[in-house]
């Protein structure tokens, strides 16, 4: 029944120890030989995205920067890509400035930053992707930017995020991808836009698709997809709202679901 299933990377896909275990690999693989399509669909960066998807042998386009650039591995054909628009970025920048605000740019698969700091360094080990210190910050305003990202405590960024509310909130796409990161994207580039492009793009119905993750910022996808399920420690909001509640990603939740919905349904 299920022909494409959208598999988040962090906390959902890698367990904590930041690997694929040899249960959760085999069970992909096992789908993929029975002709389901298996992709990522992460905020992560393509070049970050990338790393995973080669660990577990994937030759298919996949969903990155939540959802605002869909990329194939074989030959990186972009397939569907938004960004931010230009006043956003600007806007975000004067007032990540104003707050003291660490502010990350991503441009054509490159991660910037405005200044060398512990943020953009645990970042950079998390996604293993070196960043650039902008030599002039000023001129990644109007460039097209996939993605900005705010990386603060959680609290003060739920804090930001409704003052932000009323300035952006009909002209972006504002979410949590981790509690400490908050991340913008056009409004068009969500992990639910994606999985419906996607979908429409394999010739399968939405209906026929299967939605895994753990975070906020896999919430469109899971109310998009034929079968949304939550990894055992998502978030509780997003529990609640999924089809299928699933092991944790310490647990092999993903092979669970591939298991239980794709191959002894066969």
């Amino acid at each position: 029944m299920y022909k494409l299933i959208a598999i988040d990377v962090d906390d959902t896909l890698l367990n904590d120890d930041l690997i694929v275990t040899e249960g959760t690999r085999a069970a992909l693989e096992q789908a993929i030989a029975q002709g389901v399509t298996v992709t990522l669909a992460t905020g992560r960066m393509y070049a970050s995205a990338r790393k995973i998807a080669d660990q577990i042998q994937l030759n298919v386009p996949i969903i990155t920067y939540q959802g605002s650039l869909v990329k194939t591995l074989l030959d990186g054909q972009v397939l569907y890509e938004r960004s931010v628009p230009t006043e956003i970025t600007r806007l975000l920048y004067a007032f990540a400035k104003e707050k003291g605000l660490h502010l990350q740019f991503y441009v054509d698969d490159v991660l910037y930053v405005a200044e060398d700091n512990d943020r953009a360094r645990a970042y950079s080990a998390l996604s293993k992707i070196p960043y650039v210190v902008a030599d002039d910050v000023e001129a990644l305003l109007d460039k097209p930017n996939t993605k900005l990202l705010m990386i603060d405590e959680p609290a003060y960024l739920d804090q930001i995020a409704e003052e932000l509310k009323p300035l952006i909130s009909d002209k972006v796409h504002m979410t949590k991808s981790k509690a400490h990161y908050l991340e913008f994207t056009h409004k068009e580039g969500t992990k639910g836009h994606a999985l419906r492009f996607m979908a429409e793009h394999l010739g399968c119905s939405i209906e026929q698709t299967i939605a895994i993750g753990d975070a906020w910022n896999d919430r469109e996808m899971i109310e998009a997809a034929g079968l949304g399920v939550a990894m055992g420690n998502a978030v509780p909001a997003l529990k609640e709202l999924a089809n299928y509640v699933t092991f944790s990603n310490n647990e092999d939740g993903v092979k669970h679901v591939i298991d239980k919905f794709v191959l002894q349904a066969e």
